[in-house]
Parts: structure tokens; C-alpha cells; sequence
């Protein structure tokens, strides 16, 4: 199996060098980013943990802030985003991030008891609804997994 790049293996090589070909299969496997945004350690470290057992390489984000800072310099595939968060909520986060020409499928996970209406106002590309299954989780990430076939 093709493990995700590491950090460090990828940082200087361009994003459209970054696949690497599995020469059994024929198959590009290009690397799947995942940036998790939430002001809850317990979720942000419990999904990063998962995702990363998987063999996604991802990275986790406590604030807005830090989010943005975090999609201008280490360029996620995909953004887990939570909603509620003080100081800068997901609502900011996603009109920054449009506003500055991030094109990143945005996934939103809240807790609030419409979670399909909070993803539609922000224009994201799905929602989790908290708390959310384990399996719920890994499916939405691998509708957004970075795989091409040759």
C-alpha cells in the first residue's frame, strides 16, 4: 500500500509532482492533506489521531486564526471545519478563505441540530454532524481522497 507523503518528503515539491506511481497497479496516488479546524482539543486530537491511522496526512487547527494561517502555508486537500468557535468562527474562516482564492473542499462538523443548513450557507462540500460515527467520518474523507488513476 502507498502511504501519503510525509511533511518534510513533500514540502518543496510542486503539487503536481507530488503523486507517486505504484508500479504494481499503475496507479497515481497524490497526496490527501487533511486540516482539521476545531476549538475542541478532545475532536481536533481524536480526529487527526484517526485520519492519520488511516493514511491521510493531516494536520489540526484550534482556532480560525491558525486555520488561515495553516491553508496559506501548508496547503490542505481537504478542511474539516468546525462552525462554532470564539474569536473567529467557520462562517469567517470559509468567506476568507474564498475571498482569497482558496478553492478547498470544505466539510462542515458541527454539533448544531441543522448541520446540512450551516454547510449550505458557507457553500461547503458536505457536513458531519456531531457527534459523529467513526465509519461517517471515514467515509466523507475518502469522497475527498486525492487518488487518480492513470
Amino acid at each position: 500500500m502507498i502511504r501519503a507523503w510525509s511533511d518534510s518528503g513533500a514540502r518543496d515539491v510542486p503539487p503536481r509532482l507530488r503523486g507517486h506511481i505504484d508500479a504494481g497497479h499503475g496507479r497515481e496516488r497524490v497526496e490527501t492533506r487533511v486540516l482539521v479546524v476545531d476549538d475542541d482539543i478532545s475532536i481536533l486530537d481524536t480526529v487527526t489521531a484517526i485520519l492519520s491511522q488511516e493514511g491521510y496526512t493531516v494536520t489540526g487547527a484550534s482556532s480560525g486564526e491558525e486555520s488561515l494561517a495553516l491553508l496559506h502555508t501548508w496547503h490542505p486537500t481537504l478542511v474539516l471545519l468546525d462552525m462554532r468557535m470564539p474569536v473567529m468562527d467557520g462562517w469567517t474562516v470559509a468567506r476568507l478563505m474564498r475571498e482569497n482564492g482558496i478553492q478547498v473542499p470544505i466539510v462542515v462538523m458541527t454539533a448544531a441540530e441543522n448541520a446540512r443548513r450551516w454547510a449550505d450557507e458557507i457553500g461547503a462540500d458536505a457536513h458531519l454532524a456531531k457527534p459523529f460515527a467513526l465509519d461517517d467520518l471515514l467515509a466523507i474523507v475518502e469522497r475527498f481522497k486525492t487518488d487518480r488513476h492513470s
